[in-house]
């Protein structure tokens, strides 16, 4: 291939990366969750490494995270107002999720690649089983309950890339929130569970690829006017549905591909 026929294919790639970014953080607004549970598998079948997704994704979501959050106190979704009872938790859980993901960190710069593969084929597949299992279950609301939540959702995110959003989120309706306030309050800490992970990395690991980062951020920034909105506006919980389905198919999809390769 000559060097016109590369520059060609990489800015198809480019793209491409650009529009799984966007469509992975559309859903991820409309339910709280499934950037990175949709799009780490996605990148893994056409090709990439985890040691080059994971890194690059949580960069993009502490961009889009953050942003999401503003939309949502915006446009009304949800209070994020000081004192708020919706910004305290938002704020419990991204504290929490400091030692979940240097935690993860530490462990998944240890792990091969086929291992990381696995782990996240098998999260993703337990996320989306989990989302169909529970999308009808209420309990009551319990700062202990968010806590381990927030814990073991960002170890989750930390060494995968993927299953924060969908995990605080369904967490958060378990514990008697309603649906809008639990996607705005996910994004937001998302946003902060990502970045103390991105920090983790920077420091932990000097040979991250961040070949991915600029596209995906792209896609993720993107996607921002049209969340807040689209939560505004719709009921989740046939798109719920959809997403732990889709998770479900993806995470089978990832086992199938390590298999197979």
């Amino acid at each position: 291939m000559d060097l016109l026929g590369i520059s060609i294919f990489g800015m198809k790639l480019f793209i491409g990366v650009i529009l799984l970014a966007f469509l992975s953080e559309f859903m991820n607004a409309i339910f709280g969750g499934g950037h990175g549970t949709i799009l780490t598998p996605l990148l893994i079948l056409v090709g990439f490494s985890p040691h080059a997704i994971v890194p690059s994704v949580l960069l993009a979501e502490v961009v889009s995270g953050i942003l999401v959050g503003v939309a949502h106190h915006s446009i009304g979704n949800i209070n994020f107002g000081k004192n708020s009872i919706h910004l305290k938790k938002a704020v419990a859980l991204g504290l929490t999720s400091i030692v979940g993901a240097i935690l993860a960190v530490l462990i998944a710069i240890r792990l091969s690649t086929f291992i990381l593969e696995l782990y996240i084929g098998l999260l993703i597949l337990f996320l989306g089983i989990l989302i169909l299992l529970t999308k009808n279950m209420r309990f009551k609301f319990s700062w202990r309950k968010l806590m381990a939540i927030g814990l073991f959702a960002s170890f989750n995110k930390g060494i995968s890339g993927a299953g924060y959003g969908p995990l605080i989120t369904a967490g958060q309706l378990l514990t008697g929130a309603k649906s809008k306030h639990a996607v705005s309050i996910s994004s937001l800490a998302k946003g902060l569970a990502s970045g103390t992970a991105v920090i983790a990395y920077l420091f932990i690991d000097k040979h991250i690829e961040w070949i991915l980062a600029p596209s995906l951020i792209i896609g993720a920034i993107l996607s921002v006017p049209l969340t807040a909105f689209v939560v505004k506006k719709m009921q989740d919980e046939s798109l719920r549905l959809l997403i732990g389905i889709l998770a479900i198919l993806l995470g089978v999809s990832t086992l199938l591909k390590i298999m197979v390769w």
